[in-house]
């Protein structure tokens, strides 16, 4: 009934207590992007059908992953997120009688260093996780990638717990990787780095975080978490100036 998809690259250290997590699952898929640690051994080991496959996008990755699940629900989750018992159930009501629903969407709850972080806007975090396989796929581009859905979408009571930044130097390599990813998406779209979006627009984005959206009241992993993803921003844009440095030598030497 369930098919479980897990995408993994090098989450040899999280990626069996996912898998644990979802044992209610009539079969767990690892799409894995040729983890260079223990991932597909551990993932093999606790039972999970593991696939590999090169990584080009988020979205490509997760539905060719998809095409291969062999039960009508699908289930999609990250290494660094658990199910609880009380989600678990809940998922199991759900799709045995979905009424008219063709998708779920799930809340997470947001940790940071094992504590859970409240305000920020990761208060009203959610994403469609649970759907049908025939009536759910991804779109986006390199990073922000969504899941479309062609019927009624409903909503899970229990929430999914996301522990994806367990330390501070793991949140800013994640941030790292999507900054690199956000710049070659912006390229290829001919957006510009100028000086306003390599200030202002960093500023900005702590703004929001830290005050529009409360995460002051989440002490100093508010503020971590605003200043993380400011230089997230301010990244970005300093790649996609090296990218478009990097292209316009590239003409130069062509010609």
């Amino acid at each position: 009934m369930i098919t479980t998809v897990i995408p993994t690259l090098n989450e040899e250290n999280f990626v069996a207590e996912a898998i644990r997590r979802v044992s209610f699952a009539d079969e767990i898929l690892i799409i894995d992007s040729f983890s260079s640690d223990k991932t597909v051994e551990v993932a093999r080991e606790m039972g999970a059908r593991v696939i590999q496959r090169e990584f080009d996008d988020f979205s490509s990755q997760k539905n060719f992953a998809i095409q291969q699940a062999t039960h009508q629900w699908v289930l999609v989750i990250d290494a660094d997120e658990r199910v609880s018992e009380d989600l678990a159930a809940e998922i199991m009501r759900s799709v045995k009688n979905p009424g008219d629903k063709v998708a779920f969407f799930l809340y997470r709850n947001f940790y940071f260093k094992g504590k859970r972080v409240h305000f920020g806007g990761w208060q009203t975090d959610k994403a469609i996780r649970l759907f049908k396989k025939e009536n759910g796929r991804y779109n986006g581009n390199l990073v922000h990638e969504i899941i479309e859905t062609n019927g009624p979408v409903g909503f899970l009571k229990n929430r999914l717990d996301h522990y994806s930044y367990r330390t501070r130097e793991q949140y800013a390599k994640k941030l790292e990787m999507y900054a690199r990813l956000q710049a070659e998406e912006l390229f290829r779209k001919n957006k510009k780095s100028t000086h306003l979006p390599l200030t202002v627009k960093p500023a900005f984005r702590f703004l929001v975080h830290y005050v529009i959206r409360m995460g002051i009241l989440d002490g100093s992993a508010g503020f971590e978490l605003a200043r993380a993803h400011a230089i997230g921003v301010w990244k970005r844009y300093k790649y996609l100036g090296e990218r478009h440095a990097q292209s316009e030598d590239t003409q130069v030497f062509i010609k």
